[in-house]
């Protein structure tokens, strides 16, 4: 039998995730939904005109969808985070997102594709694009009198994880990140890339040296009480196997797009996969939506409406709590869980040292 794409990567972590997940038959009472998008509107060298169509498509037909969709138990819409490509700033477009997210039905925070870069050169571009964010656009967040972000990857390569070093060149970038104000990162998972990280299906703090890549192959669990346990914290979104209507079992990685659109069984098997912390279960899905293909697909009827609304219906034959969450509110919520009362230290979280060479 042919195993999955870098399934050396990947496949022994999610079956011991899958015995835990048998062994805790604990009920869920809270289920965070958060909507991570690779937000891209001049992605492929697009014209100007391209870009602006891409944006307005979003900015006419989202909120009707966000306002639109069942409320969470608090009475709130769905938030759509978009993370947005330092290197495709433009002043129009990011101002085109402004009134969403002061209405609260999106959010913006921070994306790069990069190469060759070092922890300086990193540093500068992160720096003066979060300062664009903060002060031209009334975007991102200060804790403590410093702006904070979320943060996603281009091109899947976090910490310079691709064995040639291509598309990113700074190891360390877990340290970099986290010394920035990066509140947490949002990349994984990643297949069918070979960047795909070793811990699956978890909220975690990443613990791998500082100084090589890929360190977010290492980590520690995150708990209720545990507290912070590393430099920086990772929300995975789903990874696993799904059969329904295959003859052969198909990967899931949270992605919904044009050729993966949600269905009400993904849902129940987003549910299923997602990573849980104490009673709390944190659903966080990605897709690349300003891509015309997957724009319509998003925000067509087969879309993202019927998806809240399935959604919805799990968390009711659960019996549980219903959150729509932006990706800093997810985030949140993992802290206020960490910091609830003190507890033995949280698990690690790793893989066998016979297995972890890059």
């Amino acid at each position: 039998m042919k195993l999955p794409k870098h399934a050396e990567l990947w496949l022994a972590p999610y079956l011991r995730n899958r015995l835990e997940h048998a062994l805790n038959r604990t009920p869920a009472k809270r289920l965070w939904v958060a909507l991570t998008d690779h937000w891209e509107p001049w992605g492929g060298k697009a014209s100007e005109a391209t870009a602006t169509a891409r944006v307005k498509a979003w900015t006419d037909h989202w909120p009707q969808i966000a306002w639109g969709a069942p409320p969470d138990d608090t009475g709130r819409p769905p938030c759509y985070t978009f993370f947005y490509p330092q290197e495709e700033y433009h002043p129009k477009t990011l101002s085109a997102l402004e009134p969403m997210v002061a209405d609260g039905v999106g959010d913006v925070e921070v994306h790069i594709h990069h190469e060759h870069d070092t922890a300086e050169t990193f540093t500068e571009k992160i720096v003066h694009y979060c300062k664009q964010l903060r002060y031209e656009h009334n975007m991102l967040r200060e804790r403590d009198g410093r702006i904070i972000f979320g943060f996603i990857h281009g091109n899947w390569a976090l910490d310079n994880s691709y064995p040639d070093g291509r598309l990113c060149g700074v190891n360390g970038e877990i340290s970099v990140l986290s010394k920035l104000g990066c509140y947490a990162d949002f990349t994984m998972p990643s297949l069918p890339s070979v960047t795909q990280g070793r811990i699956v299906n978890e909220v975690y703090w990443a613990t791998g040296s500082p100084d090589r890549s890929k360190s977010y192959d290492r980590g520690v669990r995150a708990t209720v009480g545990g507290g912070r346990q590393g430099e920086l914290m990772l929300v995975t979104g789903p990874l696993g196997i799904r059969y329904r209507g295959r003859v052969m079992p198909r990967l899931e990685t949270g992605e919904i797009a044009v050729y993966d659109p949600p269905t009400a069984y993904r849902v129940e098997r987003w549910l299923d996969l997602a990573p849980r912390i104490g009673e709390d279960i944190f659903l966080k899905l990605h897709g690349h939506g300003a891509r015309e293909d997957n724009a319509r697909a998003l925000l067509g009827t087969a879309g993202l409406a019927p998806m809240f609304r399935w959604l919805r219906q799990a968390a009711d034959r659960r019996g549980i709590e219903l959150r729509w969450a932006s990706a800093f509110e997810m985030a949140s919520a993992v802290e206020r869980l960490t910091n609830a009362a003190p507890t033995a230290n949280s698990p690690l979280v790793d893989v066998p040292a016979s297995t972890r060479a890059l």
